[in-house]
């Protein structure tokens, strides 16, 4: 554990400003087909990375990326629908492509029993990918739920639901969140006693296959709302649906992201939308305000390729291709029709929400080293006295060492600022600044 001596250098700024930048993905599905596709034959194993290497740019560019899990990790026999199990290699995948964290409360959580479930959440936890949403036991959801979230100096509370589990009981002593009006309003008062700047709700829910969110979606986002959630992001439905962004209440709703990755080939299944939040929070003469500046959708099409391999598709980067990487011409229309369609959709029904047409988002960024310490497993570390609005964070370095960062800035010149100050307020400290590239310490 480390215990942190929290104060502000004498010399702060009048006005600081820290950013976090969020992504939102939707059905991350595990059909027959898929399974199929990622299997290679000459090594017995399964290997998902090549169907997320035209997004990871855009999702790794996120300060924090998180998606819904509509699969088990269930273990073999590997199998799609009705009864969802994929192989752990798909968890993998979505870590390498840059997702932070996983939501698992969903129709398909209880697909493979207990076992699925406790599986699925002890392959997460095996891999260091956060998640939540469904829970081992009760007490594992008392110590885990509200899930809170600490990054670059804001702090989330991420709420999950899902309207049901297919008919399917669930098994105790495995809990999985259910759309409850009551244990909800108990859950946000829980998370606002964490005092986050942000509270999230990932909702699994609506009507499938229809692209306007139904009057329970309405009801229920209203309630939310109410009850203090400013975030309200929807998935289920398998397509696409509108998004509103209210710049006064600063709140947004994304009814339905449509399917991240999937099997279903049909019109307005085959792709969804990534959804990037930009946040601001700024201090001013010890006064802290926070903004929602801007929200944005990335359209991205889910293209099986003559091998019958699975690759999403970034619509910026694939809509006017001349790599001639999508070879059949029925491909090309599909993903023409699918882009068209969604933005018909979106053009007419969403409210401040505009698409994204930037070919990839800049994965550099620029952070401030302050120490590296002996890795203490558990003993207590006294750091020196650090203003944390901007965020701290560690990273381990494998020998046994922990390297302490602050902050996450996308333009060097923030970064020499902070840099200029701390060595001002504590000159005997040899700080530095850090280059990022997709989220990790560049070589």
């Amino acid at each position: 554990m480390v215990l942190l001596s929290i104060t502000y250098w004498a010399n702060a700024a009048a006005q600081d400003t820290t950013r976090l930048s969020l992504l939102f993905a939707g059905d991350v599905m595990g059909h027959d087909s898929q399974i199929a596709a990622a299997y290679n034959a000459s090594t017995g194993s399964y290997d998902y990375s090549t169907c997320f290497q035209f997004v990871k740019p855009y999702i790794a560019s996120a300060d924090l990326a998180i998606a819904n899990l509509e699969v088990t990790l269930g273990g073999v026999p590997y199998k799609g629908y009705p009864a969802f199990s994929s192989p752990d290699a798909l968890a993998l995948a979505l870590q390498d492509a840059g997702f932070d964290a996983l939501v698992t409360a969903n129709n398909h959580s209880c697909d493979r029993g207990k076992r699925g479930i406790e599986r699925t959440i002890s392959m997460l936890d095996s891999f260091k990918i956060t998640h939540t949403g469904t829970f081992v036991d009760e007490a594992s959801l008392l110590n885990d739920y509200p899930l809170i979230i600490g990054k670059n100096g804001f702090k989330l509370a991420l709420l999950n639901y899902t309207y049901g589990t297919n008919g399917i009981a669930i098994p105790k002593p495995t809990l999985v969140n259910l759309i409850d009006t009551v244990q909800m309003r108990k859950d946000i008062a829980q998370a606002k006693q964490a005092k986050p700047d942000y509270i999230i709700a990932f909702m699994h829910w609506g009507s499938e296959y229809q692209s306007q969110p139904n009057a329970y979606q309405q009801s229920i986002t209203k309630y939310l709302f109410n009850a203090g959630v400013e975030l309200v992001i929807g998935a289920h439905p398998h397509v696409l649906q509108p998004m509103h962004f209210n710049k006064d209440k600063q709140q947004v709703v994304v009814y339905s992201l449509g399917n991240f990755v999937s099997g279903q080939r049909d019109r307005y299944k085959n792709g969804g939308a990534m959804v990037r939040i930009e946040l601001t929070k700024t201090r001013k003469d010890s006064v802290i305000t926070k903004n929602i500046d801007d929200v944005s959708y990335i359209l991205q099409y889910v293209h099986r390729d003559a091998q019958k391999k699975y690759v999403v598709l970034p619509a910026p980067t694939f809509e006017n291709d001349t790599t001639d990487f999508i070879k059949d011409e029925l491909s090309k229309q599909n993903l023409k029709t699918f882009i068209n369609d969604s933005r018909l959709l979106f053009d007419k029904y969403n409210t401040n929400i505009n698409e994204s047409r930037q070919v990839h988002f800049d994965t550099t960024s620029y952070s401030i080293k302050l120490f590296t310490l002996e890795n203490t497993n558990g003993d207590w570390v006294i750091l020196p006295p650090i203003d944390t609005f901007y965020g701290l964070f560690k990273i381990d370095t494998n020998d046994e060492k922990l390297d302490y960062y602050l902050g996450s800035f996308r333009r060097k010149i923030e970064a020499e600022r902070i840099l200029e100050n701390l060595k001002k307020s504590m000159p005997r400290y040899d700080f530095s600044i850090a280059v990022f590239h997709n989220g990790k310490p560049a070589e």
